[in-house]
């Protein structure tokens, strides 16, 4: 019998390794991943020989589908795409390249393979407009994308994207799922996972673990009652499953989330604990004249009622407690070896 194959676009970024590593371990043998990445690589086939195969496509380059499978394609996962202030100055032509004519490719793709569904990852920026105004995030409002800021071009080709994907839907019936995504917590042996204006940079969260295993100061800037929703990688990988498995009849945009706000200082008190040893605990230092973090929670019962989604580290000291494990073992360290020839250990 034919195994039912799901291909990843985009396997080898920081949601991918992990999604991949999430479908290995629980899809049953009648599943085959199909990984692609931009690289060559061979990490998905030594860690994962009998469940994932790995392909080079580029998803600008229509020419570079060929090598993936054109029959019994059950779902198509995007992930793949430029990254928000990946590129320092205003170049859209880049953004619109990878982020909308490279979703035209995979939508192509998955009609050419009449694969049933696609899972395909929105931004937050869809919201921007919102944050400021309300915290609590619904899953359908109406979009206030910003047309100023780093982020603008970004947002507008990735809002681009959800639409054509809602055209194929209509068109051609490949179910259409969208999740929304805020930060997502996790580890990755290389700290600097962000860009800002072409630059990398770490993540605040990962700067202040990095001061808590040390016992340094931890600066808490702005009004410390304010929060965010903290969504752990693993939640997401979830919801993806969910996705995977979900009727057509609950397509749609869905948010990624706990449904809970975790204020600033619940979040530095809980790294605190998990990362600080006894010999030499954190102080914190409060700073309310610096600016306030972003005042929000994603509301996720659609994705309860619809998916059966029910997040398992709703709770920061529960995320930062697998972080650490994450970190002790050194996730993903022999990927970043192969790929930039340092695994980047913090342990």
């Amino acid at each position: 019998m034919e195994k039912k194959k799901v291909v990843i676009f985009g396997a080898t970024g920081t949601l991918g390794l992990y999604t991949v590593d999430h479908l290995a371990s629980n899809l049953d043998d009648s599943w085959t991943i199909v990984a692609t990445g931009r690289r060559c690589v061979s990490f998905f086939e030594r860690h994962y020989p009998e469940k994932v195969k790995y392909e080079k496509v580029e998803i600008s380059d229509p020419c570079s589908f060929e090598s993936l499978p054109d029959d019994g394609v059950c779902c198509v996962i995007h992930f793949a795409g430029a990254l928000p202030a990946y590129m320092s100055g205003y170049d859209p032509r880049a953004y619109v390249q990878s982020n909308v004519m490279g979703t035209l490719n995979v939508l192509e793709y998955a009609k050419k393979v009449s694969a049933e569904k696609v899972i395909y990852t929105q931004t937050i920026s869809d919201y921007d407009g919102y944050f400021g105004e309300q915290t609590e995030l619904l899953d359908d409002m109406p979009r206030l994308v910003p047309f100023t800021g780093d982020h603008s071009i970004y947002a507008i080709t990735k809002c681009a994207a959800e639409d054509f994907c809602r055209n194929y839907e209509a068109e051609y019936g490949i179910s259409f799922f969208g999740l929304r995504l805020p930060n997502i917590y996790c580890y990755m042996p290389e700290a600097k996972t962000l860009y800002h204006d072409g630059k990398p940079a770490i993540s605040s969260y990962r700067l202040m673990i990095e001061k808590a295993m040390k016992g340094d100061p931890i600066e808490v800037w702005g009004d410390a009652s304010k929060g965010m929703d903290l969504i752990y990688v693993k939640d997401f990988c979830q919801l993806v499953e969910k996705c995977l498995f979900a009727s057509s009849e609950n397509s749609g945009v869905y948010n990624v989330g706990t449904g809970k706000m975790t204020s600033l200082d619940a979040l530095v008190d809980a790294i605190i604990d998990v990362f600080c040893s006894e010999q030499k605990v954190s102080e914190k230092i409060y700073k309310p004249e610096k600016h306030d973090c972003v005042n929000y929670f994603m509301n996720v019962d659609k994705a309860r009622h619809n998916l059966g989604y029910s997040p398992s580290f709703a709770d920061a000291h529960q995320l930062f407690e697998d972080y650490k494990k994450e970190m002790e073992t050194n996730r993903f360290g022999d990927f970043f070896q192969e790929r930039y020839g340092s695994s980047a250990a913090y342990c």
